[in-house]
């Protein structure tokens, strides 16, 4: 490496060389640093090195560089270690991140702290054993979406679902399904795309990990008008893990236990009457569908329809559908 050029990188080079070695509990001695630029062929003088220092310190290029006993370290950088712990746990947590794209966004993330305090990160790969997605592409699919948002534009795309070896088979035939995207939503580790569908003259959502081969079309968008009509602050409240369905006004009664999933699902803005000793109702909007019925399952006798009718028999008829299964299987 020519003298000239390595001079140029000599003040990268140490900067790089403190993000990576150093934080409050670490810290290296000037020798340490002069050996590490020798290493990648870049001279260095005690004295020259101490005006580098202080060129990057807080008082120049802004990096919080302090100085104890002729050592130096990194007393803050732009993420502190628990911020960083923190967006890996929002990483290894979400579905719709694969297991390969996980480890990578984390090797990448160790590149906010020291070597030290990466491994702390490194621990914690090992901690979860979580069900990740197997779609790699959701990444891009997402981005092609949000700049066909924000450009008024239209897009096409196949809809697939997994068979039982894995392989990602076409629904509805393999047709091309062409819509105006409006919002991405983030429910329960996923991303949906709310959107516009003129065939059925409807908003419709589809889960993005399960879209293919999307491009996009010309605009302007259909459905502006409609979509503005959503609220979208109540829209995941009414939809139950994004399926459709009828939205009814339904009157619940539960047990004082289920309080708080009573307010995680419905928000706090629902209103909880007590009903008797231990119990209380509330009445709220939702989508009724196969999926509501199995979020109330769970709660058995601490949990009732008590209206409208319809959708109190639409739950005994599906408990009723499961338990014909199990009585089939004990007559075989």
């Amino acid at each position: 490496m020519a003298k000239s050029s390595g001079q140029k990188l000599k003040l990268l080079l140490l900067r790089d060389y403190l993000l990576r070695n150093t934080d409050p509990d670490h810290a290296v001695t000037v020798r340490q640093m002069i050996e590490h630029l020798e290493a990648r062929g870049v001279s260095a003088e005690r004295k020259s090195l101490y005006s580098d220092l202080a060129a990057l310190g807080p008082d120049s290029y802004g990096m919080d560089i302090v100085a104890d006993n002729g050592s130096y370290s990194l007393a803050s950088r732009d993420f502190e270690l628990q911020e960083v712990k923190l967006l890996v746990d929002m990483v290894q947590s979400s579905n719709f991140i694969t297991r390969s794209k996980t480890d990578e966004l984390i090797r990448k993330l160790e590149g906010l702290v020291s070597v030290y305090e990466a491994r702390q990160l490194s621990r914690q790969v090992y901690v979860r054993n979580r069900v990740k997605a197997m779609n790699e592409s959701v990444y891009l699919s997402v981005d092609k979406i949000s700049e066909a948002i924000s450009g008024d534009l239209r897009i096409r795309f196949q809809y697939f679902q997994y068979n039982v070896r894995k392989q990602k088979q076409l629904r509805h035939g393999g047709r091309f399904r062409e819509v105006s995207p409006f919002a991405l939503i983030w429910v329960d580790q996923n991303y949906y795309l709310l959107a516009y569908d003129a065939d059925a003259a409807a908003m419709r959502h589809f889960r993005v990990d399960r879209m293919t081969h999307i491009s996009q079309l010309p605009g302007p968008r259909d459905g502006k008008a409609l979509f503005e009509k959503t609220d979208m602050s109540t829209y995941t409240t009414k939809v139950f893990n994004m399926f459709t369905g009828q939205e009814r006004q339904v009157r619940l009664r539960f047990a004082e236990r289920l309080v708080d999933p009573v307010v995680d699902r419905f928000g706090e803005a629902a209103m909880l009457i007590p009903d008797g000793e231990g119990h209380f109702t509330v009445t709220v909007d939702v989508v009724v569908s196969p999926q509501f019925y199995a979020w109330l399952a769970p709660f058995g006798r601490d949990a009732e329809i008590l209206s409208p009718a319809d959708v109190r028999a639409g739950m005994v008829e599906q408990l009723r559908e499961i338990l014909d299964v199990y009585k089939e299987k004990e007559q075989e």
